[in-house]
């Protein structure tokens, strides 16, 4: 693909940076058309390289991947020497010596590391960690409100870092999911701080990488595709509802790669923006803030699962004895069941008319993008792009619910707004005769279907097993047929499968690699990489416990010895997981 120099409207810039920038590529341009006629005398190469700067991420889904190279970007214009690295890159010893770092991170699952900073901060906050005296640094960290622990990781760099001595040059950012704006301007006033102290000139010295590299699709930018193939995989008999969905790129631009994620724009359910505009008595015609009640309930705001600040305000203003236990007993897990099944509309009809329809927009939080893991390799459908979506859909109180994107997906989707979200540390091995496993259950299976036609398309050599599982073989086995013929055909090599309630016992996939744990453990000492995807709260756990399991029985260790081999998979990114 081409490459275009333009800066999209969502790069860290302000508007002076923009205009310096755009006067940059005029006046060389310029330059340029003036000195073709005349070759510009020898002269000596007076480059000399800027302060170091490493900036460090950690990341589940690359949010945070992509602020730190948009950071990158800004910092090489402003004459630094920049270095972008994962926190799975770097040793504390090396860390130590840095003299300027800015970190930016998420926040996993419910105030966790994500994956790939978890080893770097274990030697962080260990007693043994060195003083940091000479460390100049900054976080910004990525969350969601919606979550408890809140941008938790972020926020125990930020403090583990002082506590060993180390300068904060500007206080930590915690941004929600609306998160560009927030981390442009702690990028720059980061930067601005650095400047000084580092001898930067403050003065861009090229245009910024990210400018010129980018397809231009993002969140604020998607592109509008054509859902072209709905299809249901499960069977009649089963109590999902599971569909391979296929986006046509047409001539978007987009450059996709096995391991991907897909961020589709969805938009909300037209029943429930029509009852929630009966509440307030008005047509989804009505103009609030400037534009119609039914376009900011459609398209802007979350609608379904209610925001914190709404329910907050609700407990307030009406006399609702078990809500305000509820929210007052600040047990997480009590607020969760009573959520279970409640959307916006539940918790409005406890607060009855005392919520005007402009309060009530200000209380609920933008609508997000949701991403799925690609199904399918780029050399075997380089036009499109393939999900596998399970559709939720249950009753409450009377009325229909339903997944928001997956059912918008499966019954209003003819068209949508996409943009892709890249996982480099989620990928096929570039040694094609590395032995791969793969632990995929329910539509966890995704990737590894895009894995296995990348390995087919390239003709690896390497041995490829996939550990598959749901309940119920004769409706849950998707993608059965695709399997049979990789199996028929060498590619995939060993396939395990767990029907958990086919048999009087529940079956997993844990079971299964339990069960075959010496054949694992040879293949991993055969430099085998170990794959996860699907459920974080649960089957992410119990297949880590497995492995560890299997490397501890297998391998003659004890416990601190099995972690430490599993940790050193994940140093060498031979285990890595796309949990959700």
């Amino acid at each position: 693909m081409s490459k275009i120099a333009y800066i999209p409207e969502d790069a860290p810039f302000n508007e002076d940076q923009r205009a310096w920038i755009s006067g940059f590529l005029a006046g060389l341009h310029s330059r340029l058309a003036m000195n073709l006629a005349t070759p510009p005398p020898a002269v000596a190469d007076q480059t000399t390289p800027g302060p170091a700067l490493r900036i460090l991420y950690g990341t589940q889904t690359g949010n945070a991947e992509g602020v730190a190279n948009d950071a990158a970007a800004a910092a090489k214009s402003q004459g630094f020497d920049v270095k972008v690295s994962g926190l799975d890159e770097i040793e504390l010893d090396e860390f130590a010596g840095l003299s300027y770092v800015l970190i930016v991170t998420s926040t996993y699952g419910e105030g966790e590391m994500p994956d790939n900073a978890e080893l770097f901060w274990e030697a962080l906050s260990s007693s043994m960690a060195p003083r940091l005296e000479s460390v100049s640094f900054s976080v910004l960290a990525l969350g969601d409100t919606s979550y408890d622990g809140f941008c938790q990781a972020g926020k125990l760099f930020d403090m583990r870092l002082e506590q060993l001595g180390a300068q904060r040059v500007v206080p930590r950012v915690d941004c929600d999911v609306d998160f560009e704006n927030d981390a442009a301007e702690w990028v720059q006033n980061a930067l601005n701080a650095l400047v000084p102290t580092s001898g930067a000139t403050g003065t861009p010295s090229t245009p910024p990488p990210s400018a010129v590299a980018r397809s231009g699709w993002t969140r604020k930018n998607p592109f509008v595709a054509e859902l072209a193939v709905n299809r249901l995989l499960s069977g009649p008999g089963s109590d999902k509802e599971i569909r391979h969905y296929e986006f046509a790129l047409a001539d978007s631009g987009i450059e996709y790669e096995a391991g991907d994620a897909l961020a589709i724009i969805p938009e909300n359910d037209p029943a429930l923006v029509g009852a929630i505009a009966e509440h307030f008595r008005m047509s989804v015609d009505t103009t609030v803030n400037g534009e119609p009640l039914g376009d900011l309930l459609g398209h802007r705001y979350e609608i379904s699962a209610p925001s914190k600040d709404l329910l907050g305000e609700v407990e307030s203003r009406a006399d609702n004895e078990e809500l305000s236990h509820v929210l007052r007993g600040g047990v997480k897990e009590t607020l969760e069941r009573w959520l279970y099944g409640k959307d916006v509309l539940d918790v409005l009809r406890i607060a009855g008319d005392d919520l005007s329809v402009e309060e009530f927009i200000g209380l609920l939080k933008p609508l997000q993008h949701r991403a799925y893991s690609i199904s399918s390799s780029p050399l075997a459908h380089p036009d499109r792009i393939h999900v596998t979506v399970a559709a939720v859909r249950y009753q409450a109180m009377g009325r229909l619910r339903g997944g928001v994107c997956s059912t918008f997906l499966a019954d209003r989707g003819a068209t949508a707004k996409i943009f892709l979200q890249p996982n480099k540390s989620f990928r096929v091995p570039a040694d094609d005769t590395a032995p791969v496993i793969m632990v995929g259950p329910g539509t966890g299976v995704a990737p590894f279907r895009a894995f296995l036609q990348e390995r087919a398309q390239r003709g690896a050599a390497g041995r490829n097993w996939l550990f598959f599982g749901d309940q119920h073989r004769e409706h849950d086995f998707v993608y059965a047929d695709e399997l049979a013929g990789w199996q028929s055909s060498g590619v995939l090599n060993r396939l395990e499968l767990a029907f958990s309630r086919d048999q009087a016992e529940k079956i997993y996939v844990q079971t299964r690699m339990l069960e075959h744990g010496k054949e694992l453990f040879a293949w991993l000492q055969d430099g085998g990489h170990f794959y996860v995807c699907g459920d974080a709260t649960r089957m992410a756990k119990d297949v880590d416990k497995a492995l560890h399991d299997v490397v501890g029985v297998h391998g003659g260790m004890d416990a601190d010895a099995a972690t430490e081999y599993v940790n050193s998979l994940k140093r060498e990114k031979r285990y890595v997981r796309d949990v959700y």
